[in-house]
């Protein structure tokens, strides 16, 4: 194998202590008082943005810890893409696969982490809704219900989306938190909580290659969970089937075959 040209020794050096200057010495024949410009100006620019992008973890962190995480970002990570809209998803990835949790780390860093980015890949998503045959008044239990490629739901064992310097669970919640995060047509983006009925009801509104409508989707949850009073979770359903189609979560119906 060929030996690599002079400049590509230096930039490999050069990138190597902006990543890491405390273990790793700058290229040769560098002045150190320009390399200083490079350090702060690379992590600075990490920090604001990934501060921007996570702005929920930053401030629950003191300024040394949230520093701390960055400079192991910069360490350890290798990205696999160089734009500023994925970093979210290379800082995630990095969290989950090579960040070696602390003591002093909260327990909920890893979901918040994820809700962060979720809200920000929602933003920036190119999904689309097809809207051929699609009725947005349509009859939502006579009719076969339409779930948004825009609406994404999650489970967490912690009420991420409460999360603030005013409340820090420090124990899982009892039973596991719900969320749909969706994009409306204006591009905001919100999110519902969700109990286990409503986020089951959206998981086989998904499914549905049956085409059942809302009311045969409905009885089949209260079949799943032994519901005894059938016409009642039909009539909360109901209402949950319109408020989600109110906030975009639901397109519409379609008609059946």
């Amino acid at each position: 194998m060929a030996e690599l040209p002079d400049f590509q020794k230096k930039q490999i050096a050069f990138a190597a202590h902006i990543r890491d200057p405390e273990h790793v010495s700058p290229p040769e024949g560098v002045e150190d008082r320009r390399m200083a410009i490079y350090r702060e100006l690379f992590f600075n620019n990490l920090r604001n943005l990934l501060s921007n992008m996570f702005p929920v973890l930053k401030k629950l962190h003191s300024d040394t810890k949230w520093k701390s995480l960055i400079r192991q970002f910069m360490q350890r990570h290798r990205a696999e893409t160089p734009y500023f809209l994925q970093l979210p998803e290379e800082f995630l990835a990095f969290l989950q696969h090579e960040y070696e949790l602390q003591e002093d780390d909260f327990p909920f860093l890893l979901e918040l982490a994820h809700y962060e980015y979720i809200e920000l890949a929602l933003s920036i998503s190119e999904a689309s809704n097809d809207l051929t045959d699609i009725d947005p008044n349509g009859d939502l239990l006579a009719n076969i219900p339409v779930r948004s490629e825009l609406a994404w739901v999650y489970a967490y064992q912690y009420p991420v989306h409460r999360i603030s310097n005013d409340y820090m669970p420090a124990e899982p919640a009892e039973q596991p938190v719900f969320l749909a995060v969706y994009r409306r047509s204006d591009d905001k983006v919100g999110f519902l909580e969700l109990n286990p009925i409503t986020a089951r009801l959206l998981e086989i509104i998904d499914e549905n290659d049956s085409q059942k409508s809302g009311e045969a989707l409905l009885r089949s949850v209260a079949e799943e969970i032994n519901y005894t009073d059938v016409d009642a979770l039909i009539q909360h359903g109901a209402a949950a089937l319109e408020e989600m189609r109110q906030l975009e979560i639901l397109t519409g119906t379609r008609s059946p075959d």
